[in-house]
């Protein structure tokens, strides 16, 4: 049974204390609301003139005061009548009690010390169980009432709140050391890429650094790919209606896909997702049961119609580049297949120094059959065999009803990221339904026509985009050498150096590792404070001594001991480090 005081129904308290604070300095703000979510609560409000972040330590002081004079909480059920005239100048809690009257339900009014408020219940059952240092006011930021761009905007007021003031505390330093991860800030210090207005929202401007960064994850998708049975692909990023129509992504996943552009010859879409391509490369020649499965890869490039408000950072883009693969097989093949992408995504974990990860099997609902392809013995035969993939494997996993994809079950991998956010990493998809809409098939042992082919749909670098935002964040823009964007910078003492420095260097590149020269007039010790800050692996001071580069003068970054290596011992250390992909320096 659910406790009273536990911290849920705390967080919605304190939304409702928020409401009845601002309204103590707004009398015209109208509430609308103000639910209890993950790490605290918030409100939104309709305000007559706008505020700022200013504004919060004072509302904030003011929860402090009335939640003194709270006590406990009185619910009381009321007629239609009475709870119009209650809210008669707020036509937001109007429009919430005309659906209650629709749908039958009771209509609760709740109400602490002066404050009512309409509400289903879940709070604290007194007052004096909140620490009053157990919360605070975070931020402020714009909603559109009930989330649809067609309505108001309103002002959203966020809170956290803990069951302890020292547990708020942690919480407080892990965001103050998200906002020393933020990607954007980390991707703005470190040149790795920008969003320009007058490209447009969600859409990515990779500079050099960040370009680097991106192909080196690539190449190494590439080449586990290759070893795995991959073959890889071009589509266009575009396509006719027809494609979208015969897949099904048009009627369920319309609102996601940019507006239609008629053409002289027909109606085309930006692509969303390359499943449909894939197929329709599959289908350009007849296949053998010998050649199953087919595997095509392809970092391809698709585009999502998200609304403006709902974009951050490489995050939640409008266009992405996504690792992408299509596997074709017969059904015997569907466990070894599934089994061999989860054991690629560990091993790529690995490469990426990521822990904190579990696996969660999204299923279909058989009582929202508008959101699936309507096949109950295809999702109970789809979902038994992801599941015991997952049994199989030993890995931790859970298991969540209606958020499956359209057409069968799929693997998400979710990460606690080292700011404590919950994260969908990489994704795994059975698709029962394309071998019906694409007539997918292959010849069997017989050399009868078996179109029993299913398809894998699988992510696991997710897409550029939001793999290279959730590493930054996690390595805090200290990239392990092989994803550097600049591995080595030399560090000539004077002037005289500055031959021997590019000549070095110019041997370094030869051999493909990423150098560059700090020949600015700098002290060493400026140089070297510089290199670190700019979190570069390996530092190369050049003086009198190392001038024949016979020896090196050696700095790792993070270490404050030098070391002296011969030019050979160093390249073959480094080059060694870039091949294996390692995580460590020294």
């Amino acid at each position: 049974m659910e406790e009273k005081n536990d911290i849920k129904n705390i967080r919605h308290t304190l939304a409702h204390l928020l409401a009845a604070a601002v309204l103590k300095h707004y009398p015209d703000a109208k509430p609308t609301i103000g639910p209890a979510i993950d790490n605290g609560f918030y409100y939104d409000f309709d305000f007559a003139s706008p505020i700022s972040s200013d504004d919060l330590p004072r509302i904030e002081q003011t929860m402090r005061e009335l939640l003194k004079t709270w006590g406990s909480v009185a619910e009381r059920e009321v007629s239609m009548a009475e709870a119009l005239a209650q809210f008669a100048h707020n036509e937001y809690k109007q429009e919430l009690l005309r659906e209650i009257q629709e749908r039958g339900e009771r209509i609760t009014l709740y109400t602490w010390g002066e404050f009512d408020d309409l509400c289903r219940g879940g709070h604290a059952e007194d007052a004096s169980s909140i620490d009053s240092q157990g919360f605070t006011l975070t931020h402020l930021a714009g909603a559109y009432w009930r989330g649809s761009e067609k309505n108001p905007m309103l002002t959203r007021i966020y809170g956290a709140a803990f069951a302890s003031s020292t547990e708020l505390h942690h919480y407080l330093e892990m965001l103050e050391e998200a906002k020393k991860r933020d990607h954007r800030k980390i991707g703005h210090e470190q040149e790795l890429f920008f969003i320009d207005e007058t490209i447009g929202k969600g859409l990515a401007m990779w500079l050099p650094n960040g370009t680097i960064i991106r192909d080196q994850i690539e190449a190494c998708a590439v080449e586990k790919e290759r070893k795995a049975g991959y073959v890889r692909v071009v589509t266009p990023h575009m396509a006719k209606e027809e494609l979208y129509l015969r897949s099904g992504h048009l009627p369920y996943y319309k609102e996601s896909m940019y507006p239609r552009m008629d053409m002289d010859d027909g109606v085309y879409y930006l692509k969303a997702m390359n499943c449909p391509h894939h197929h329709t490369l599959y289908n350009h020649k007849p296949h053998s049961y010998r050649e199953l499965p087919i595997r095509y890869a392809e970092y391809g490039t698709v585009y999502r119609n998200e609304l403006s408000g709902t974009l951050a950072g490489l995050l939640r883009v409008r266009g992405m580049a996504m690792n992408d693969a299509h596997i074709y097989c017969r059904k015997d093949q569907i466990q070894k297949e599934c089994t061999a992408v989860l054991s690629m995504i560990i091993e790529y974990f690995k490469i990426f120094g990521l822990a904190d990860y579990w696996f969660r099997l999204s299923k279909w609902s058989p009582d929202h059959t508008e959101k699936y392809i309507d096949e109950p013995d295809n999702w109970e035969y789809s979902q038994n065999v992801m599941r015991d993939v997952l049994i199989g494997m030993g890995v931790p996993y859970t298991e969540v009803d209606d958020e499956a994809a359209f057409y069968g079950p799929k693997v998400d991998v979710q990460f606690k990221s080292v700011i404590g956010r919950e994260e969908t990493m990489s994704t795994v998809q059975l698709d029962f339904a394309a071998k019906g809409r694409f007539g997918l098939s292959y010849i069997d042992e017989t050399g009868a026509e078996n179109n029993d082919v299913f398809v894998i749909h699988r992510a696991p670098l997710s897409t550029h985009e939001r793999f290279i935002a959730f590493l930054i964040e996690h390595t805090g823009g200290v990239w392990p050498l092989w994803l550097a964007p600049v591995q080595i910078s030399i560090l000539p003492v004077g002037e005289t150096h500055h031959e021997a420095s590019r000549t070095l260097a110019n041997q370094l590149e030869e051999q493909g590792i990423r150098t560059t020269v700090d020949d600015s007039n700098d002290t060493v010790g400026k140089k070297i404070r510089n290199a670190e800050h700019s979190k570069i692996p390996y530092m190369l001071v050049i003086g009198d001594k190392e001038k024949d580069l016979q020896t090196l003068s050696v700095r790792v970054r993070g270490l404050k001991e030098t070391a002296e290596l011969s030019l050979d011992t160093f390249k073959q250390l480094v080059l060694e480090k870039i091949a294996t992909r390692s995580q460590e320096l020294t």
